[in-house]
């Protein structure tokens, strides 16, 4: 344990502050847009991608207003806005099928060698996650850059994300947060086997339409396009609360801390709660690296131990003693549903050989007028 604390406090020591600052600047939501689809709080607010200068921001805003266009699409509304891009709505020339438009201003917060580093992550990240096809992982189309402005097309959906379902007030019944955990697990499982991390995983990346029996997982790779050169000064990118040990440390991660996340953000949806929290960046990494997290049942003693049992090694330290695959947390899962006597979900998906297509957005349906 002191190893990481160690580690951490080498990694972030000097840079604590800052990305203490910057996370309090940037994590600012704006009003929904009416009519939006959740896209809001899944953009950048809670992911450190740069200072979000005002110019950046009015730039952008004039770039993506309703009417212009981004490569092949024609940008109809903004869906959401974050620190360093927006969400869009945007209609393809070629089909007339809308999708949502995710954007980043690469050449206004890097440059030289950051910015050719930066364009070429956005791209890497773009394809590995345009690769994946998988039920529960939103679909990503095409991505591109327009204007300087670097833009992500990808599947246009319905619903909301689990962050409004994260405090005491919004729980969601336990059955269906256990349901919803399992699935992503399930998505999870299938990105790691094709060679995809997340590395932000949380519950404003998680999109749910409960109506439609749909729960998607949004972001793959977000936080690390931007990495290219926070890793030169020590500074982690992603969601601190939610970041395993050995990804706060700076550490290279694999799967193992995506189940962490995961881990923590079952924990948040089953306690309205996270599990280590800290008035600074500093304790937040002490509390993470070294204290043992508190059983859920302090908070809910109604949860069933196997439930308990499930969140406690999902939490492990150490990424060996740990959760190792999706499917094993999944099962797990399954297993607490089974003993809840609930049987909210459908049954797991044969997702089938990987898929590597990484295409442009399906024809449109018969009778779509352009």
């Amino acid at each position: 344990m002191l190893t990481y604390i160690a580690i951490a406090g080498l990694a972030l020591g000097c840079a604590g502050v800052l990305v203490w600052w910057l996370q309090r600047r940037q994590a600012r939501r704006l009003p929904p847009v009416p009519g939006a689809t959740g896209y809001a709080s899944t953009t950048y607010a809670d992911t450190q991608l740069g200072e979000g200068r005002g110019d950046t921001i009015l730039d952008m805003a004039l770039a993506t207003a309703p009417g212009k266009r981004l490569g092949r699409y024609r940008i109809e509304r903004e869906l959401g806005r974050g620190a360093m891009g927006s969400v869009m709505l945007g209609i393809a020339d070629d089909s007339g099928q809308p999708v949502a438009l995710k954007t980043m201003a690469l050449s206004r917060e890097f440059h030289g060698e950051a910015l050719a580093e930066a364009r070429t992550r956005f791209f890497r990240e773009a394809e590995m996650a345009g690769r994946l096809r998988h039920e529960g992982i939103v679909r990503v189309y095409e991505a591109g850059e327009d204007g300087g402005l670097a833009f992500i097309a990808m599947e246009l959906l319905s619903g909301q994300d689990l962050s409004a379902n994260a405090q005491p007030a919004t729980l969601l019944p336990v059955a269906q947060v256990v349901s919803c955990m399992a699935r992503v697990a399930d998505a999870l499982d299938f990105a790691h086997r094709q060679g995809v991390t997340h590395r932000d995983v949380k519950p404003a990346n998680i999109m749910v339409d409960f109506a439609r029996d749909s729960v998607k997982l949004t972001d793959f790779g977000i936080a690390h396009i931007a990495d290219a050169t926070n890793t030169r000064t020590g500074l982690v990118l992603g969601t601190p609360s939610f970041m395993s040990p050995e990804q706060m440390a700076g550490e290279r991660v694999d799967g193992r801390s995506d189940l962490y996340s995961l881990g923590v953000t079952l924990f948040q949806l089953l306690t309205g709660r996270l599990p280590f929290e800290g008035g600074s960046m500093a304790s937040l990494v002490r509390a993470i690296a070294s204290e043992t997290p508190p059983d859920v049942r302090e908070l809910r003693p109604e949860l069933p131990a196997m439930l308990a049992d499930v969140v406690a090694l999902a939490l492990q330290k150490r990424p060996e003693t740990r959760y190792t695959t999706g499917r094993e947390l999944a099962a797990d899962l399954r297993a607490v549903l089974a003993g809840l006597g609930a049987n909210l979900e459908s049954p797991p998906h044969d997702p089938g050989p990987a898929g590597v297509e990484f295409d442009a957005p399906p024809p449109p349906t018969p009778g779509h007028n352009r």
